[in-house]
């Protein structure tokens, strides 16, 4: 298979604003001929299951179904689904499990074990995936389809944020479903969620305007030998995105990490320089983000800081700024957050000369979730 070229990345950041315009409203049809098809307010339970993009994604939006369900919900990778989380399905708490299974290629191997294992043992299951007809539509009560137009093989970045578009959607109609919120909220919901791709496209500009700031970021991660990202809620979700990118797009290794366990472990490590991301959309912990911010640079880590262009309190303790040109609440911010790191991830691959996936073609497959 032919060898990507690292620019395939700023196309797919370029398609983003595109993406959500036109995907929003034709998924949010779709999913709302879903509910008229299964007794959704039975739901007691959500379990959002993939592997990769699709578990970063499920992990980004944990918090949609809690606030805008009104439900339980639990990301896991589908390995530790199968083995660990559901076995089987002996779930406490009234009302009956949803399995949500997330591959955008709609074939990932344990995901499509994970719904299948799960319907057998009466769970609700549905899955989000852009290949209809795929294993793993076959083995779900219902599917939401999440095709994107002219597709192209690269480090997943269009996908992961249909991912993420089709369970922010499916969160706030399952809230009306479950009488958290009335069916003009969903639509003000709705709105408000295909409304941000004036916000995404705004971002990706800022970004671009400050490409000088970009190329210096890249050369502190291209001369490091890692990198952390770092984040909370949702942002959690984001940073282990941002830090797969770096890894696929530009063979840098990148962990992603929650802002309180950072200050558990990685501040103890070495170099004392490396570069720490610190995510920090408005919300629940800003707070512990901008202290996170003020220790590592104590310590001195390069911070950057991947924040609201108006931020001043996580920004003063950074060295480097990605900013964020628009608000959300918090609950759709993964969806202005993750630009960034696949305009990193080029930069960086293009001044260290590397390609995408250099461990070879079959990495890319199976990294797409």
């Amino acid at each position: 298979m032919e060898a990507l070229e690292p620019e395939v990345m700023l196309r797919q950041v370029d398609s983003l604003a595109a993406d959500l315009r036109e995907l929003a409203v034709p998924v949010s049809r779709r999913r709302d001929a879903l509910f008229a098809s299964a007794d959704w307010a039975a739901v007691g339970s959500v379990h959002l299951v993939g592997d990769g993009d699709s578990y970063y994604a499920a992990q980004a939006t944990e918090l949609a179904f809690r606030s805008l369900a009104g439900t339980s919900c639990v990301a896991t990778a589908a390995l530790g689904f199968l083995e660990y989380e559901a076995p089987w399905l002996r779930l406490t708490g009234p009302g009956r499990p949803l399995v949500v299974g997330i591959s955008s290629s709609g074939s990932t191997p344990r995901v499509v074990q994970a719904v299948t294992r799960a319907r057998q043992h009466g769970a609700l299951t549905l899955t989000l995936t852009g290949v209809p007809g795929s294993p793993l539509t076959r083995a779900a009560d219902h599917t939401l389809p999440l095709e994107l137009s002219r597709p192209e093989r690269s480090p997943g970045i269009r996908t992961y944020q249909a991912s993420l578009l089709g369970l922010l959607l499916l969160a706030v109609r399952l809230g009306e479903a479950r009488g958290r919120h009335s069916a003009e909220e969903t639509r003000d919901l709705d709105r408000e969620l295909t409304s941000l791709h004036e916000g995404l496209a705004a971002t990706v500009d800022l970004l671009g305007d400050r490409s000088r700031d970009v190329a210096d970021v890249a050369a502190l991660v291209g001369d490091a030998p890692v990198v952390v990202m770092a984040g909370s809620g949702p942002g959690f979700g984001t940073a282990s995105f941002c830090a797969a990118k770096l890894i696929e797009g530009a063979g840098v290794f990148a962990r992603g990490q929650d802002l309180e366990e950072w200050h558990h472990v990685e501040r103890f490590a070495t170099p004392h320089d490396m570069p720490v991301f610190v995510i920090a959309p408005p919300g629940r912990s800003h707070w512990r983000a901008v202290e996170i911010a003020a220790k590592a640079r104590e310590l001195g880590r390069r911070v950057i800081a991947v924040t609201h262009r108006d931020d001043v309190e996580v920004v003063r303790h950074a060295s480097a700024v990605l900013p964020v040109a628009a608000r959300s609440r918090e609950e759709f911010s993964p969806l202005l957050y993750h630009p960034f790191s696949a305009l990193l991830a080029c930069r960086t691959a293009q001044l260290l000369g590397r390609t995408p996936f250099r461990a070879g073609p079959a990495a890319a497959e199976s990294a797409r979730g």
